[in-house]
């Protein structure tokens, strides 16, 4: 009998769907702008990025599984599973492309 492998992928607007509005709302939070900094810093693309229990946050898992989804759903962050992990990226590329400059000059004001 064959077996399947089933899996999991979660929805996530393409490039020329981002919208400035969207990724503005979800930087504004500063839980979301606070995962945006720390996933900064674990890279993009494969064999990169952070786990959600890997981002320290100040509230309960629920409260953070709603951040990660805003995020993702504006097209700040790409999420996907290895395994039974849900990793997180920055799509870095994809924003860049969009709106040149924005991600650097929206994280670079959250250190200062």
């Amino acid at each position: 009998m064959p077996t399947t492998t089933a899996v999991r992928e979660l929805p996530h607007p393409a490039r020329e769907e981002i919208r400035l509005e969207a990724v503005l709302h979800a930087l504004a939070d500063p839980v979301r702008l606070r995962i945006a900094t720390v996933l900064n810093t674990h890279g993009e693309g494969e064999g990169n990025g952070a786990t959600c229990s890997q981002v320290e946050l100040p509230v309960s898992a629920s409260t953070a599984t709603h951040h990660f989804r805003v995020l993702r759903e504006a097209g700040v962050i790409n999420q996907c599973y290895r395994g039974t992990a849900k990793i997180n990226c920055l799509r870095r590329a994809d924003l860049d492309a969009r709106f040149p400059g924005l991600l650097d000059a929206v994280l670079r004001a959250a250190t200062n």
